[in-house]
C-alpha cells in the first residue's frame, strides 16, 4: 500500500536509479536517495517508503518522511487551496501531502497559512491516495511535559494545534500545554500558527493560561520609547519638556517634530507612565513598564 515502508526486489538499474518491484508494481528509487551503508545491486531486496510523486509516478525513497501511518511528525504548510485543503511538507523529496478541508476549522480565517506548522500522520485511502491527518488532543496529552512553577509573566513560543471560538489550544516549544482565551488574542488564531505568548496563570485543567496580546510597553511606538529612555537616564526622571515646549528645542533634543512629540507624550500620559507639570514645563516618569514586568 502506498504511504508505507515496504520491501521489494531490485529488477533493474541505470545511472541514476534502481527499479524495485513490489507485488508486480515497479517503483523508481533514485540512487541519491539511498541511505543504507551497503551499495545495492540488481537482485537484492531493498526497503523504502513507497508513494506516488507530484507527477503521479510510483517512487520508493529511503529519505523517510517525518510523518508516517504510525508516526506523527511536524510538517510545514506549503500551499492553501480553497475547496481542497492545505498542502503539507512532510519531508518527501517531490511531494507535499494534502490535509483535507474536512479536517480544517469551518471558518476560513482559522485555516493555516503558508509556513504554519502542523503535527500530522499519514493515512492512505482505498484509492491509494495519501492524506495528512491531524494529531488529536490525546496525542498532545501524551506529548506534554510538566511545566515548572512560577512561570507567570514568562514569554513562551507556541504552536496552535486547535482553534475554536472560545480560544486556541497550543503546545509550547518546551512541550507544555497551553490555552489562549479569545479575549487574550487580537484576532482568531490560525491552526498551525506560531507566536510568542505570555503566561498569565494556570488553568484548572493543568494548562498554562496565555495571552497573545502585547504588554503595554511593547505597544508603545518608537517615539514614546525614546522619550521613556531619556527619562530613565535622568536621575530625577524628569525632562524640561511638555506639550507647549518650543518646536526647535524638541527637534534639537529628541530629533522629532513637535507634533510627533505631542502624540508620544499623549500616549504615555494615557497609559499612566508619565505625568506632565504644565507650570514647571516638565514631564516625569512615574511608572516604568519594564520595571513592572521584571517585578511580576
Amino acid at each position: 500500500m502506498l504511504g508505507t515502508v515496504e520491501k521489494g526486489k531490485i529488477i533493474d538499474e541505470n545511472e541514476n536509479a534502481y527499479y524495485v518491484q513490489i507485488d508486480g508494481i515497479t517503483y523508481e528509487l533514485k540512487k541519491h536517495e539511498i541511505t543504507q551503508d551497503d551499495i545495492p545491486k540488481v537482485g537484492d531486496e531493498i526497503e523504502g517508503f513507497i508513494y506516488d510523486n507530484k507527477h503521479h509516478d510510483r517512487e520508493m525513497t529511503q529519505f523517510l518522511p517525518f510523518a508516517q501511518p504510525d508516526q506523527y511528525g511536524w510538517g510545514k504548510v506549503t500551499e492553501v487551496r480553497p475547496g481542497l485543503g492545505v498542502f503539507v511538507d512532510v519531508g518527501l523529496p517531490d511531494k507535499d501531502v494534502v490535509l483535507s478541508m474536512d479536517d480544517l476549522p469551518r471558518e476560513k480565517e482559522r485555516w493555516p497559512r503558508r509556513d504554519d506548522r502542523l503535527l500530522v500522520r499519514l493515512e492512505t485511502d482505498y484509492k491509494d491516495r495519501i492524506w495528512a491527518k491531524l494529531a488529536d488532543e490525546n496525542i498532545f496529552d501524551q506529548l506534554a511535559a510538566n511545566f515548572p512553577n512560577n512561570m507567570n509573566n514568562q514569554n513562551v513560543f507556541c504552536t496552535v494545534y486547535a482553534s475554536r471560538e472560545i480560544g486556541a489550544f497550543v503546545l509550547t516549544d518546551d512541550y507544555y500545554l497551553g490555552f489562549v482565551h479569545a479575549s487574550q488574542t487580537p484576532r482568531p488564531m490560525r491552526l498551525g500558527e506560531q507566536f510568542k505568548g505570555r503566561v498569565i496563570g494556570v488553568s484548572q485543567y493543568g494548562r498554562l493560561n496565555l495571552s497573545a496580546l502585547p504588554r503595554a510597553f511593547e505597544e508603545i511606538d518608537d517615539d514614546a520609547q525614546m522619550i521613556l529612555m531619556s527619562l530613565r537616564r535622568r536621575e530625577t526622571k524628569t525632562l524640561p519638556f511638555y506639550d507647549k515646549s518650543d518646536a526647535q528645542e524638541i527637534k534639537s533634543y529628541f530629533g522629532i517634530s513637535k507634533s510627533a512629540f505631542k502624540r508620544a507624550v499623549g500616549h504615555l500620559l494615557k497609559d499612566g507612565l508619565i505625568e506632565e507639570n504644565k507650570d514647571a514645563g516638565t514631564i516625569t516618569l512615574i511608572k516604568d513598564p519594564e520595571e513592572d514586568v521584571d517585578d511580576e
